[in-house]
């Protein structure tokens, strides 16, 4: 007697109650009745039922694994769905598991009509009588049970059973047939079809366009074909009664040895095999050992975070659009992603500060330090490296994104700090401002006008250290020494509307408005309202960082820059295919900032010379660091950020704490700046990311600016050191002025403000913003 291949024995404990004397005699008949029926194909009221309600396989709709890969559109980055199943048509399978599945479990399959006649008498009379439940007999039939479970019918009795399975045979070849079953039953390890068997247990796969080498053998089709046997262990027994895997213990693997050996004798007596094949073949010893997390699918890892904004996206797009995440995850379809592997290991790398790879700075901190890190590729938007937190079913302190019910999921939106100035500074080279223009700079600076004064609750502005230029410095020099005093007259000089007009052009989508009385950041849409009315939401105080971004939107603002001023929308998805059906493709488009090559270059000149953004590897670039403070505090900070960009690659790196909690050290120091804790992060993560892409950084030089209109006593810093072999007019190297290692920077510190309007640390986002008044 056959067990079923669902894994599901008909064989009951115990007989059925007997019914004694007429009604025992009636229901005799009316199984003989039925048989009788069945056999003669009459189309009597029953099988006429049977033939009308039953499914047929083209009818289901099987749930089939989507597979998310890296942007090779090769290496596999997560599976989604209910069941572990790739779905291959059968004429693209190899022979090895056709012949090995029908050695099995059919013998007659190829010259049957579908039914085990003699079985469902047999069925009949054992379940009339009382006796035993008999299992199923032909492959059609095993694949009707299937196929009826799928759609949640029960059709317990064979003759049931044995009706849909003649439907079948009627209906569809053989070919047909054994494709869907083969595509259909399990396998174990939550492997659905043989596909999924072949490469959870082997590594391989059963596609005959596969090379060779990567093709599943017919000596290890035998193996998962005698699984369909008993998938998975009895639950009751699991040590008694462990099934055919052979990795889960010795008695299941000697119950795949016999099986294995059954299997070959068959594929003798079937001429698949001659004797002297079959005496040569040996039983294979590479099935991959049970992964208690395979199940997992990939999403346990720190890309299962981008699989989340991948079904986010998705939804927002016209074949997606309304449609549940179950429709994506069992729809069998392949996602390409943007996300460069290259540059995702390089992100791991760097900013998961648990590893052994992570910056020595910030390896072996306290546990409640996080970081977190997005590279974004300029010109195109495309998400080059992702890194918001260990776990995709973790939290995200990269970015946030909308599920399946509309809730806003993600703790990626922190005070910038200083790394904020970026946008500063290029409203104000577009707005006809030089970097060399002076600003009056001493250490504490009264604005009325925003309601910074002695008298005020904050006080005035004030910088954290001395810069040499003080008190009068050029707004390059203010820039790199982060000084908050120029940046807060800068802000009020070209007005709130346009500094956040400026990051919104460049890729800032988002803010965060602290209110007060709600401990929760409040999130703003930038992109639905004006500059003037989004203004209405912040104070002078965006200029220095105060209100939080995303570390995704600030690294593709960064992209913005590299790419000389034209924004593209930073996205997660490159094509979406099912079969040899186009999906979806990505939809690249870009806008200009309205930077001019002057404004870009004075941009590129000024950040070049914040030290921490300084790599070793001959690439030019640019950056700027940030630090937010916790509270009121003046030494204790809980935000220090990491941003720049080549003409390559942009990054923006993110370090602070799960709790909200100031940034501590092992050590007990508080002494933890962007240039101290982030920097390192970035350094490491451009110099390996740029190296893995193999890229030539002489094609992408900054151009040196003009600087038109300068004043003849205005002082230039040092020039730079001659070019290196650069066929590239407009390359520049990196200043002769700047060490070759960074140093702490006290002074990028901005002024702390009122305790009323200190943003909680890394709060969830909230979808819809609220409206209250502006902070003051």
């Amino acid at each position: 007697m056959r067990v079923q291949p669902t894994g599901d024995n008909d064989n009951a404990n115990g007989a059925a109650a007997r019914t004694p004397g007429r009604p025992r005699r009636r229901r005799r008949l009316l199984v003989v009745l039925a048989v009788v029926a069945l056999l003669a194909g009459s189309g009597l009221l029953a099988g006429g039922y049977y033939f009308d309600s039953v499914p047929t396989p083209t009818d289901l709709k099987l749930p089939e694994s989507t597979t998310v890969y890296y942007a090779d559109g090769k290496t596999p980055m997560a599976k989604l769905g209910a069941e572990n199943r790739t779905i291959v048509p059968y004429g693209q399978m190899n022979d090895s598991a056709k012949q090995a599945i029908v050695a099995a479990e059919d013998r007659t399959f190829w010259t049957n009509k579908g039914v085990d006649f003699s079985g469902v008498l047999r069925a009949a009379w054992s379940n009339l009588t009382g006796g035993q439940r008999q299992g199923a007999s032909t492959i059609t039939q095993q694949y009707a049970r299937v196929a009826a479970d799928l759609r949640g019918v029960t059709y317990s009795r064979k003759l049931r059973e044995a009706v849909i399975a003649w439907k079948l045979d009627d209906k569809y070849s053989k070919q047909d047939i054994l494709g869907f079953y083969l595509n259909t039953v399990p396998f174990g390890r939550g492997a659905y079809g043989i596909e999924a068997a072949a490469q959870t247990f082997f590594g391989k796969t059963v596609r005959r366009d596969a090379p060779p080498a990567q093709q599943l053998t017919q000596a290890e089709a035998m193996v998962l074909c005698a699984m369909v046997k008993q998938p998975e262990a009895d639950p009751n027994d699991p040590e008694g009664s462990p099934g055919y895997d052979p990795a889960r213990n010795a008695l299941a693997k000697q119950n795949s040895i016999d099986r294995w050996n059954y299997i070959r004798d068959g594929m003798v007596k079937l001429g698949y095999l001659t004797p002297e094949q079959a005496a040569n073949l040996a039983y294979p010893d590479s099935v991959k050992p049970v992964d208690k997390n395979a199940g997992q699918s990939g999403l346990d890892r720190p890309t299962g975070l981008v699989a989340n904004h991948v079904l986010a996206e998705l939804r927002g797009t016209k074949p997606f659009e309304g449609k549940t995440d179950e429709v994506i995850r069992d729809g069998g379809y392949r996602i390409v992603t943007t996300i460069d592997k290259r540059v995702q290991d390089a992100a791991e790398a760097a900013a998961d500060i648990r590893r052994d790879t992570a910056p020595e700075a910030v390896r072996g901190q306290p546990k409640n330090w996080q970081a977190a890190l997005v590279a974004v590729e300029p010109g195109t938007g495309r998400v080059l490296g992702y890194y918001g937190g260990n776990s995709g079913s973790g939290a995200d302190y990269a970015g946030w994104y909308y599920d399946e019910k509309g809730q806003a999921r993600g703790f990626g939106q922190h005070p910038p700090g200083s790394s904020f100035k970026v946008y500063d500074l290029a409203a104000a080279v577009e707005n006809g401002i030089s970097v060399k223009q002076r600003f009056d700079s001493p250490d504490t600076k009264e604005f009325p006008d925003s309601g910074r004064t002695k008298g005020s609750a904050a006080g005035p502005i004030r910088n954290a250290e001395h810069a040499a230029c003080q008190p009068n410095c050029a707004l390059w020099e203010a820039t790199v020494a982060s000084l908050n005093v120029t940046y807060f007259e800068l802000t009020e000089k070209l007005g709130v509307p346009k500094v956040i007009e400026m990051a919104k052009r460049a890729g800032v989508n988002s803010m965060w408005e602290t209110v007060r009385g709600n401990p929760r950041p409040q999130r703003v849409d930038l992109r639905e309202q004006s500059p003037e009315e989004a203004a209405k939401h912040f104070s002078t105080e965006v200029g220095i960082g105060q209100y939080g971004i995303s570390v995704q939107d600030h690294a593709n603002g960064m992209a913005t820059f590299a790419a000389g001023g034209k924004r593209a929308e930073s996205h997660f998805v490159r094509s979406v295919t099912k079969g040899d059906e186009k999906v979806w493709d990505e939809q690249l488009k870009t806008t200009d900032l309205g930077l001019d090559q002057e404004a870009i270059n004075q941009l590129d000149w000024t950040l070049r010379r914040v030290r921490a953004a300084k790599l070793d590897n001959g690439w030019d670039t640019a950056g700027k660091t940030g630090t937010w403070q916790a509270g009121q505090s003046t030494t204790q900070n809980v935000h220090t950020w990491m941003v720049g960009w080549t003409g390559a690659l942009a990054a923006a790196v993110w370090l602070g704490t799960t709790d909200g909690k100031p940034l501590k050290t092992t050590s007990g120091s508080y002494e933890v700046y962007g240039s101290t804790g982030p920097g390192p992060i970035w350094r490491q993560f451009m110099e390996r990311a740029t190296a893995a892409m193999k890229l030539d950084p002489d094609k992408y030089r900054f151009a040196d600016p003009a600087f038109p209109g300068d004043a003849a006593t205005e002082t230039a810093p040092p020039p730079s050191a001659p070019a290196s072999s650069s066929p590239t007019p407009s390359a520049r190297p990196t200043p002769s002025t700047e060490p070759s290692s960074p140093s702490p920077s006290p002074t990028e510190r901005p002024t702390p403000p009122p305790a009323t309007l200190s943003p909680p640390a890394t709060p969830p986002p909230t979808p819809t913003p609220t409206r209250t008044r502006k902070p003051g």
